[in-house]
């Protein structure tokens, strides 16, 4: 079954000449509505940008309205080793994520190669699971972690990755973990922390707007 998506188009233009487009990922127990403000955020720094939000294909078990790309085991705290892979919803939301990202060219108009791979939290961590198998222009990875070792990425691109000192969900060494796979790639990583929670802040978004534009703009010199 194909995932379900919000689509965001810039009014002075369409998605099928915008010269990149803006995938974004959202938590668990959350919805593609609730990082569509997120997108205003990043639009009002890099310019309006194309964007799609897919909703995870699972139902959150507790929260009402809320989804998830997989579920956790009982009192995790990102501290204890856990083969996730392992898990079936993982694997399904693996299988359907991709899938819907191979769609995304003939949809829009835009190749992969301009298309820009990111999420918060646990979209993040789906980022970081998806995203190296696929030619992407870069990747976000917003308050998040990487769920498995991080796979080889078919092809180079520049990863954006921000956390919170103080963030109470994802502790702050996944996201040093995740920069030194990404690293280990010999891959482009733009790393900062901020003094927030498990959150993106008005700052945050800010550099995450910048991000944007720089790989927007690299992508209308190659076009």
């Amino acid at each position: 079954m194909a995932l379900r998506a919000i689509a965001l188009t810039p009014k002075a233009t369409t998605a099928a000449h915008s010269d990149c487009l803006l995938v974004l990922l959202h938590g668990w127990g959350a919805n593609a509505q609730d990082v569509a403000g997120l997108i205003e955020g990043i639009g009002m720094v890099s310019a309006p940008i194309a964007a799609r939000l897919p909703n995870a294909p699972f139902a959150h078990p507790m929260v009402p309205g809320g989804l998830a790309w997989y579920s956790f085991p009982p009192n995790y705290n990102f501290q204890m080793p856990h083969d996730f892979s392992a898990q079936a919803d993982l694997q399904s939301s693996r299988r359907q994520l991709t899938a819907w990202m191979e769609s995304l060219p003939e949809k829009t108009g835009i190749p992969l190669e301009k298309t820009i791979m990111g999420g918060f939290s646990q979209g993040g961590a789906m980022t970081l699971d998806v995203g190296p198998q696929l030619p992407l222009a870069a990747m976000m990875i917003l308050s998040s972690y990487s769920h498995a070792p991080i796979a080889k990425c078919i092809t180079p691109r520049p990863v954006l990755l921000l956390h919170g000192r103080q963030d109470p969900v994802v502790p702050l060494a996944k996201a040093h973990d995740t920069k030194a796979q990404l690293e280990q790639q010999g891959l482009t990583v733009t790393y900062q922390e901020f003094d927030m929670g498990h959150e993106v802040t008005l700052e945050a978004l800010k550099i995450a707007g910048q991000f944007c534009l720089k790989v927007s703009q690299s992508a209308r010199i190659v076009s």
